[in-house]
């Protein structure tokens, strides 16, 4: 549905922090989109997260869920669609669990779901899995704000 250099167009993030490298499927209608993210021995984060037992950070697999919630919310067709003036600011993360590490060689796929907007606040549900099993779910929200000179 997009690859890289249409997710490039429509997410601010670069490397080493773009965390979705292709979007699978995108319904606008039904609000959900599922996504993944190749994880490759070559991350940054291996050097630190462990070197003997190399993990993805926790924090990196909501980020990735995150910028999938925003290609959601801002792919044309979705209600209020951004300009570049708009800019979507991590809110809060609620009910997250990792259920399993996400290590080198895993594909994670990412599955989010809009629950509800409200005033600028957009609430998700997402879901990461490996294998079909769960590595990771939350609740997420983010706020959309114009960006002032």
């Amino acid at each position: 549905m997009m690859d890289i250099n249409e997710i490039r167009e429509y997410l601010p993030h670069r490397y080493p922090f773009l965390l979705v490298d292709r979007v699978v499927d995108l319904d606008v209608e039904n609000k959900r989109i599922r996504a993944y993210k190749n994880v490759s021995i070559n991350e940054p984060f291996f050097n630190g997260h462990f070197p003997a037992h190399p993990i993805m950070p926790g924090v990196l697999i909501i980020e990735a869920m995150a910028q999938a919630s925003s290609l959601l919310l801002t792919y044309p067709g979705s209600d209020d669609g951004p300009d570049t003036d708009t800019l979507y600011y991590f809110a809060g993360i609620d009910n997250a669990r990792f259920k399993r590490p996400v290590i080198a060689g895993d594909q994670l796929i990412i599955e989010v779901t809009a629950d509800r907007a409200r005033a600028g606040i957009y609430k998700y549900h997402a879901v990461a899995t490996i294998d079909g099993e769960v590595a990771c779910e939350a609740d997420l929200m983010c706020a959309v704000r114009k960006i002032e000179d």
